[in-house]
């Protein structure tokens, strides 16, 4: 008959999954754990995701491995026999750990032929595994050039009923100077253009130049002017004056001729030419 040993130490008990890290333990003393002093760093540093240095199926050679192969430059080899020259440990050791990294994801390992016909293999770092990836020896393929979004057009503006190059200029003068008044007024070739003919409609209704200046630069929103040229636009539609009041012409100035000397009667009389004053011309009548 067996008998039960009291004697024996009872089996060890694994531990629960929590409690491998003593830093999540309730009852650890106040004070203690881990305390960091950092540094920021300026240059030579590589960002190392936590997923990688707190990853909790890797080995701790893995890690160190991933780390270091993330901050590597492209192009460095990183072949087994090349790490192991690093690093102390052997090539089984580092080979294993490499398999550990390509397992979850953090190395790709790809085989490629050269122009020269042979085959190569390729190891590729994944900082992020199961991000979206592109090989950059792929095919890249063509990129569509990007729609070019018509420039929107600007409003109407009234237009003058005789448009004269002389009155075109004048406006486009007026136009070109209003950024003197607000930087943000400054208007392109075009713009001028097309609002020329709204300020030359203004100044052909007797409005004076300081007037429509006045009238384009005041009260303007504080904030910056998306399309200055389009709020010039509805300026000059909106508040467009009414046409002068109709005047009659007034009648030509009367015609003084030069004064003249009669050459009869030495008589002085107004004339286009020189000849005979009136009386001279008229002839005498006869009782």
């Amino acid at each position: 008959m067996d008998t039960h040993d009291i004697s024996a130490p009872p089996r060890a008990q694994s531990r629960h999954t929590a409690d491998k890290h003593p830093n999540q333990r309730s009852n650890r003393a106040p004070g203690a754990g881990l305390t960091h002093d950092n540094a920021r760093h300026t240059t030579r540093f590589t960002v190392i995701g936590n997923h990688l240095a707190q990853h909790p199926e890797l080995s701790a050679l893995a890690i160190g491995l991933g780390v270091h192969i993330q901050s590597l430059p492209a192009g460095a080899r990183v072949d087994i026999k090349t790490l192991a020259a690093r690093f102390p440990e052997g090539t089984t050791r580092i080979a294993a750990a490499l398999r550990e990294l390509e397992t979850h994801g953090y190395l790709r390992r790809e085989r490629h032929r050269i122009p020269d016909g042979r085959i190569v293999t390729r190891t590729i770092s994944c900082n992020q595994p199961g991000s979206s990836r592109r090989d950059s020896h792929a095919p890249q393929t063509q990129q569509r050039p990007k729609k070019h979004t018509p420039r929107k057009a600007l409003p109407p503006v009234p237009r003058p009923s005789y448009p004269s190059p002389a009155l075109i200029q004048q406006a486009t003068d007026l136009l070109t100077g209003l950024r003197r008044h607000d930087p943000r007024l400054l208007l392109s070739t075009c713009d001028t253009a097309h609002l020329a003919q709204g300020v030359a409609a203004w100044l052909e209704r007797d409005v004076a130049p300081a007037a429509v200046r006045h009238t384009l630069t005041t009260d303007l929103p504080p904030d910056p002017l998306r399309r200055p040229a389009a709020l010039l636009a509805h300026r000059l539609t909106a508040q467009l004056p009414p046409p002068p009041p109709f005047r009659a012409p007034a009648p030509p100035p009367a015609v003084r001729h030069p004064l003249q000397n009669c050459d009869r009667c030495d008589r002085a009389f107004r004339s286009p030419t020189p000849g005979h004053c009136h009386d001279c011309r008229t002839p005498v009548a006869v009782a």
